[in-house]
């Protein structure tokens, strides 16, 4: 069982939001938060933040709330994110080459260390970002990630090549994947965490109640 074996999957997401909200905290040079101002200003209720936080241990001092900084710390250690992980990234098309160049990656502990395509015409080229990384076949996977001690891996290749890589990279070694393909991963055995940005949108749409635009004939 992992550490978070029986605490909801919304908690766990929740974290990240109070963690962002509490490093905003600092930067406005707030020492102690309440549950209270940290739902406010995410859009929960108190009793959630208090329910939420209590899965991982004792956090609040009676009449004192929260010492932000010392929250963040316990935060990031519950997330893993006080530590350094090595990713490598699958897929230099346009997403990949954004997500490449992005450097909030490394300011959480992320840095993508190697780069892969299965294209010829990119294999062998430099990438520009935080690193300036070559461009390597995917057969040179698993030595990199021996090498590298890389444990995650970002997938950022069409859906019908997604399940075909996330079977290779599993295969080299890798124990968690983000996926950005719009396609759900079959009989994947780790960590699996998907990004389809069709599918927000359609939430934002939803929402707005579906006052778009009609297509033209």
């Amino acid at each position: 069982m992992g550490k978070s074996s029986g605490i909801p999957e919304p908690a766990i997401r929740r974290l990240s939001f109070y963690l962002r909200q509490l490093e905003t905290f600092v930067a406005q040079q707030e020492r102690t938060v309440s549950s209270r101002q940290l739902g406010d200003a995410l859009g929960f209720s108190d009793a959630q933040v208090r329910k939420d936080l209590a899965y991982f241990g004792q956090f609040g001092h009676p009449g004192i709330g929260y010492r932000v900084e010392g929250l963040i710390v316990r935060i990031r250690r519950i997330l893993g994110t006080d530590k350094n992980w090595n990713v490598l990234l699958v897929g230099m098309g346009n997403l990949g080459k954004a997500l490449m160049s992005y450097r909030g990656f490394a300011k959480k502990g992320f840095h993508i260390v190697a780069v892969f395509d299965n294209h010829d015409r990119v294999i062998g080229r430099r990438v520009d970002g935080p690193q300036r990384l070559i461009v390597q076949p995917m057969e040179d996977m698993e030595q990199a990630v021996k090498t590298l001690n890389v444990r995650l891996a970002v997938l950022a290749v069409p859906a019908h090549a997604a399940q075909e890589v996330a079977d290779h990279v599993l295969a080299s070694g890798v124990r968690g994947i983000l996926n950005f393909a719009p396609v759900a991963l079959r009989n994947v055995a780790c960590a699996v965490a998907a990004v389809d940005l069709a599918v927000h949108l359609e939430q934002l749409s939803f929402r707005l109640g579906g006052g778009g635009t009609s297509p033209t004939p």
